[in-house]
């Protein structure tokens, strides 16, 4: 269970990829403009994140070490084509949308690192979910960000998410306010930059705060003692 706490803890708060390692960023900031591309190239980095640790792990004890990042590499390659053939397969209208970027999770250094740093020494199950905790933090950075500049820019959620989760989902877009124009500097690039930026602040505020709180000496209440002579 210690274990088990730490990946989860390391994965969605304390190192994760997005926030702390700074890792993938450029995906995370080109096709976040909607909930929906941020949700969809989350998900496709997380089967990515899961299956290339699996593998890693399973076949690091065959596997030279002078070899062994192009080997991982291979791998992530080879599940990154599963997860563009899909989504091109069954998503085609999501699969225009976030375009060059799908591939481009083959070059996420977020991946390849998990992979060397952690599935390539440790067992398959434990790699399976440090790859999960990881994903779900990315995705959730992405989801965060996609969120605020969509509501920013055009004033609407989940717009476009039958894109992703069929026409059942067109019930799913609000509306959170009406724009005459968008919001350019939040759809485009340097509006994730922005956006980014207070994010990360916000999390170090937050880290900064939790360390003050620890550092405080628990309060010591003496209590006066009577006695009758």
């Amino acid at each position: 269970m210690t274990q088990l706490k730490e990946l989860t803890q390391q994965g969605l708060w304390t190192n994760n990829p997005a926030l702390v390692q700074l890792l993938g960023l450029c995906p995370l900031l080109a096709v976040t403009a909607t909930v929906t591309n941020a949700l969809g190239l989350g998900l496709a980095t997380l089967f990515v994140l899961v299956g290339s640790n699996i593998t890693v792990s399973l076949v690091r004890d065959y596997v030279p070490k002078e070899i062994r990042i192009p080997v991982f590499v291979m791998v992530i390659a080879t599940f990154v084509t599963v997860i563009q053939l899909l989504i091109n397969a069954y998503l085609f209208e999501l699969y225009q949308a976030l375009g060059i970027f799908i591939p481009l999770i083959v070059t996420n250094c977020a991946i390849i690192g998990r992979a060397e740093a952690y599935a390539s020494k440790n067992p398959w199950h434990w790699s399976a979910y440090d790859g999960l905790m990881m994903g779900l933090g990315f995705t959730a950075v992405l989801l965060l960000l996609g969120g605020i500049r969509e509501v920013l820019g055009n004033g609407t959620l989940f717009a476009g998410a039958e894109l992703l989760l069929g026409d059942w989902a067109v019930h799913l877009r609000i509306d959170v306010f009406t724009v005459d124009y968008p919001l350019l500097l939040a759809i485009l690039p340097p509006g994730a930059f922005i956006v980014m930026g207070f994010i990360i602040a916000l999390k170090n505020m937050i880290d900064h705060y939790r360390e003050q709180r620890a550092q405080q000496p628990d309060k010591v209440v003496t209590r006066a003692r009577v006695t009758s002579q």
